[in-house]
């Protein structure tokens, strides 16, 4: 097979009758050059296919416009919506993203060799980080890194995180309010500090109104997961009549499940979800949830990792909190309880 040979710089400025440094203007925002060198430049391009290669750009300037976001699956609904928003603002704001694939935090030392050889400007994770390891490991790369929902801070690493105390606190308000006596909350995986945090609020604010200590469900974000936990739901004695889940892919397969037993809701569980993912909204689910405000996670991160006013906040490491929005739906309707 044979080599494909791009068209350089070089092949314009002879078509052009310009000095190759002349092309180079041409492409480089801002640069001076004639409007007639200009018109020629862009005509010889355009006649060539030429495009220009931004990687020597990015050696001279030691900026590569260049964002890893480091993603663990995509299966979650919400995160893939997270990476979507994403993107087109780093897109908007004239940078590329380089996705890496990690299966955590703690497979994230693995893959930092390759996020430091592409001379990435930033990194944005997806993932909590929960390693302080990892956290001096992704201190030493020495670029502005934004975890989401996370508590990490370090040299150059800082996180920008719902308040998942205070989401808590006020899922318990709400269910309680609506009608719920009897709690049960089901959680994430055992290290997310988002499941924890929430989890305490929830169980701190109960306690604040002299409710007893809710039923604590074991999940892991997935839909499997709550279906598996609407079986302990159904078979408690006394049967819980007001759940918190720590996300609303498990909500959702809680519902299903519950639905299946001949259990509905609101009539005889509430339930309550995070993230406000679009199914939520569906007529079969109609799920309660809180609203993380991702628009303005996502404007607190890319100033921190974008605006040259931010820089030493970058570089200290921050950690900055954005209050969740109750969106109520159906599942936590007052039904005359």
């Amino acid at each position: 097979m044979s080599e494909k040979r791009y068209v350089s710089s070089t092949d314009v400025a002879r078509l052009a009758g310009v000095s190759q440094s002349a092309v180079s203007r041409t492409f480089t925002e801002g640069a001076s050059v004639s409007e007639a060198t200009r018109e020629k430049v862009m005509a010889a391009a355009r006649s060539l296919g030429y495009r220009p290669n931004f990687l020597p750009q990015a050696l001279m300037s030691n900026r590569s416009r260049l964002v890893a976001v480091a993603v663990g699956a995509v299966t979650n609904p919400f995160y893939a919506s997270v990476l979507e928003q994403f993107t087109a603002a780093l897109q908007d704001a004239g940078q590329q993203v380089a996705l890496i694939q990690v299966a955590s935090d703690y497979a994230m030392d693995a893959v930092l060799d390759r996020i430091a050889g592409y001379r990435v400007d930033a990194l944005v994770s997806a993932l909590a980080v929960l390693s302080p390891d990892t956290a001096r490991a992704l201190s030493e790369l020495r670029i502005p890194v934004v975890c989401f929902n996370g508590r990490i801070r370090a040299e150059w690493v800082s996180s920008v995180s719902l308040d998942n105390l205070a989401a808590g606190a006020e899922a318990a308000d709400h269910l309680h309010q609506t009608g719920g006596r009897r709690f049960a909350f089901l959680s994430g995986p055992p290290g997310s500090p988002a499941t924890k945090d929430r989890r305490t609020g929830f169980t701190r604010r109960l306690r604040t109104l002299r409710m007893g200590a809710p039923l604590l469900l074991s999940g892991d974000y997935s839909y499997e997961s709550g279906l598996a936990a609407a079986l302990r739901v159904t078979e408690a004695d006394p049967r819980p009549d007001a759940v918190a889940c720590a996300n609303d892919l498990a909500a959702l397969g809680l519902l299903d499940g519950l639905r299946r037993a001949g259990v509905r809701s609101p009539e005889d569980v509430l339930v309550l979800g995070y993230d406000n993912i679009g199914m939520d909204a569906w007529a079969p689910y109609e799920l309660s949830s809180f609203d993380q405000n991702v628009p303005e996670m996502i404007r607190r991160t890319l100033r921190l990792i974008l605006d040259g006013d931010a820089a030493e906040e970058a570089r200290r490491g921050v950690l900055e909190k954005v209050p969740a929005r109750l969106v109520a739906r159906r599942t936590t309707a007052r039904v005359g309880r």
